[in-house]
């Protein structure tokens, strides 16, 4: 991806998606111009067709050129994907998501969860917690093989997985966990595993995240086996901060997290490497609510904020980290208000009418918002 000049124009490419994708994408590009015109930011938007759209017009759900056109844009927004319904990969239907997470190497998947004024977690206790989830191997089928899938039948009563960990995935994962609990004020890690069963595999991951840690005298560091840290989530998720984990395991407790500290509607996600970030929601495409105007967007449009501030400290540019903070707080201001939030947050607003509320709310901050 291109790296410009602090206040040069934002190149993003935006990727629509299926199901309700195109209804929280909207959204999501209209609290982003909101944000950029607090800001003065000059933001430019290109659509590509991917999904059900571009398996009618090209015959593929994710067409090659868009990984070509990669280099032009300083991000990607990534809206939802019915990728379980598209047809076998040799028919076309590949899944966007794990196609633009494996060609570009996004090793890291970051999804924070976090209580927001006024919306009770469903725990009990304050949330706080980033979940950084390795995100280009594991127990994927898409992930584990070099040519064809990772599961396979070798008669029909037989259904065999197998699961790749390796060195450098998980030392990569472990730097990223670390790096970022250093910004943070509790600096703890957390690394999760199942290494008392899959003694080899996880065992692996752990060795590397250990070695990471040595690294990193500053942060406290501490260990989870799986199954005892989902119910310790439940029990108490304020004492978790960084949560760094496997593929799968990462997936499953971080839609736990995100849950319990509120509703999964508000779950935002990254998916980043070394030159490229892709904002994704952590949701599914729900095609059973599409175009009926009652989505819930905040997810997406958290994670746009999130991609912002990824750019940001790519180009040297506050302002971009300012405009995401900005987007964010709105996100809370308005959720605050019962009588602003969408179905699924116990309110009967619409999705055009919560994001006309998100957009008033970010002209009205201060732009020294915290």
């Amino acid at each position: 991806m291109t790296v410009t000049a602090p206040g040069a124009p934002i190149r993003l490419m935006v990727l629509e998606g299926d199901g309700i994708g195109p209804e929280i994408t909207s959204a999501a590009l209209a609290v982003l111009e909101a944000a950029g015109r607090r800001l003065g930011l000059e933001v430019v938007c290109e659509a590509f067709p991917i999904g059900f759209t571009a398996l009618a017009q090209e015959g593929t759900t994710f067409p090659g050129r868009i990984v070509d056109a990669v280099p032009r844009f300083d991000g990607i927004i990534l809206g939802p994907v019915s990728h379980n319904a598209y047809p076998p990969p040799e028919a076309g239907g590949l899944n966007p998501s794990g196609e633009l997470r494996k060609r570009l190497e996004l090793y890291a998947n970051i999804r924070p969860a976090f209580s927001r004024p006024g919306f009770a977690p469903r725990c009990g206790s304050p949330v706080d917690l980033v979940v950084v989830r390795e995100n280009t191997e594991g127990f994927y089928a898409d992930r584990s093989m070099y040519l064809g899938s990772g599961e396979f039948m070798p008669t029909p009563d037989i259904a065999m997985s197998f699961r790749k960990i390796t060195r450098s995935g998980s030392t990569r994962i472990a730097v990223a966990a670390f790096e970022l609990a250093m910004q943070r004020a509790r600096r703890k890690v957390t690394a999760v595993h199942k290494a008392n069963v899959l003694r080899i595999g996880d065992g692996l991951f752990l060795e590397c995240v250990r070695t990471v840690a040595r690294d990193y005298p500053d942060v406290a560091y501490e260990e989870r086996i799986v199954d005892a840290m989902a119910a310790l989530l439940i029990r108490d998720a304020s004492q978790f901060d960084v949560i760094v984990t496997t593929n799968m395991f990462g997936d499953i407790l971080s839609d736990q997290a995100s849950e319990l500290s509120g509703s999964l509607g508000l779950a935002a996600s990254l998916n980043s490497g070394t030159e490229a970030a892709v904002a994704q929601a952590q949701h599914g495409s729900a095609p059973d609510i599409a175009g009926q105007d009652i989505a819930n967007p905040s997810s997406l449009i958290g994670s746009v904020a999130m991609l912002l501030a990824w750019i940001g400290g790519r180009h040297g540019d506050a302002r971009l980290e300012i405009a995401a903070r900005l987007m964010d707080q709105a996100l809370s201001d308005v959720i605050r208000v019962p009588a602003q939030r969408t179905r699924d947050l116990g309110g009967d607003v619409g999705t055009r009418a919560f994001t006309d509320h998100v957009v008033r709310a970010v002209g009205a901050l201060p732009l020294d918002t915290a």
